[in-house]
């Protein structure tokens, strides 16, 4: 039995990359995203309690390239995981396992996810936030 070559558990050199294997490691990195920006709400909520010069600083930070960045990169995690989710939501119900339905409505919750990040951003900027 020592002999045997092949592998003990499948690995990722045996698995063609699918875009659910994607949407699923993305899912995770979407959820760990939000608790930390999260973190950064909570500094937010904070400082806006506690007096205004923090407050000013906050929101420099915050308004600055890395802060909208991070913005951004926040905006497009909520509503990833958002759409995301839905699409579990259905898998829960028994819907959407076919391979070529799966496959479309990954495509779907990436393009309506980066839709949804773009309408906000464009709505924040229109609006002179």
């Amino acid at each position: 039995m020592a002999d045997d070559p092949r592998p003990l558990s499948p690995h990722l050199q045996i698995w063609r990359w699918e875009i659910s294997m994607l949407l699923s490691i993305l899912h995770r990195a979407s959820g760990v995203a939000l608790s930390l920006g999260t973190l950064f709400l909570v500094l937010w909520l904070v400082a806006l309690a506690a007096d205004a010069a923090l407050f000013e600083q906050v929101q420099l930070l915050l308004a600055s390239p890395p802060g909208i960045a991070g913005l951004v990169v926040y905006s497009l995690a909520l509503y990833y995981h958002l759409c995301n989710g839905i699409r579990h939501l259905f898998w829960d119900m028994g819907y959407g396992f076919e391979l070529e339905v799966a496959r479309r409505s990954a495509w779907a919750v990436l393009a309506v996810s980066s839709v949804l990040t773009l309408a906000t951003w464009v709505l924040a900027a229109g609006s002179g936030a």
